[in-house]
């Protein structure tokens, strides 16, 4: 992802500039990460959007097994798509999980109309299931015969692809499990309708945020 990297930015300030639709991608070094870049064929293993609405402190939409974090939705700590402060997640991600965090800019601002898009299909998509590992090939072999699946069971990728859609900002053409993680890299040239992405910015000076305390030390 370097050739595509237009410097570095500090999650202090990712965080005051956050805006709804920007797109976070995250890679880490471990096998689970490697598994899941392999059977998606992606250069990333996560990616979540921003929702940041009003006053409201920039959260973080997207879909894991882990459940460190209450979800700001039901208030709950839960596994599958979630909704996190976007501080606490990244800090999670990168400490926790070892990733290394990017963030893609979006160059809108998004509507009123576009924002209650984004709240409905938070409350329709909050608590789905995420696929186990060995699920997650199926899936994507499914998704490039264009061959929809239920949204019982969500990746992180088709999370941010109906969101993006419900938006009017994606195209309903391919179904969501057509998209993994590296389709919102920007080596992938995915086109929005009324936006694009900036390339990748590196997001440092995560280690001046310590993640949250876990709920138990079953959490995965």
């Amino acid at each position: 992802m370097t050739d595509q990297q237009t410097g570095s930015i500090t999650l202090t300030e990712a965080t005051a500039v956050a805006r709804t639709g920007d797109i976070w991608l995250f890679r880490g070094r471990s096998a689970a990460d490697k598994a899941i870049r392999a059977a998606t064929n992606s250069p990333v293993n996560h990616v979540g959007m921003v929702v940041a609405i009003d006053d409201l402190p920039p959260l973080m939409w997207h879909a894991e097994l882990g459940r460190s974090l209450p979800d700001v939705w039901t208030g709950e700590h839960q596994r599958g798509t979630q909704l996190h402060r976007m501080a606490d997640a990244v800090s999670v991600w990168h400490h926790k999980y070892g990733q290394d965090a990017w963030m893609r800019p979006i160059d809108i601002e998004v509507t009123r109309a576009q924002e209650d898009a984004v709240l409905r299909t938070i409350d329709e998509l909050d608590g789905s299931a995420f696929p186990r590992t060995r699920s997650l090939a199926t899936g994507w072999v499914k998704g490039r015969a264009r061959r929809k699946t239920s949204l019982e069971a969500l990746f992180c990728a088709e999370v941010v692809a109906i969101t993006l859609e419900r938006m009017g900002l994606l195209s309903g053409e391919r179904p969501p499990n057509w998209y993994d993680p590296g389709k919102f890299w920007s080596g992938d040239h995915l086109r929005l309708d009324g936006a694009s992405l900036g390339d990748e910015i590196a997001v440092t000076d995560i280690g001046e945020y310590l993640p949250p305390t876990p709920p138990d030390p079953d959490d995965a």
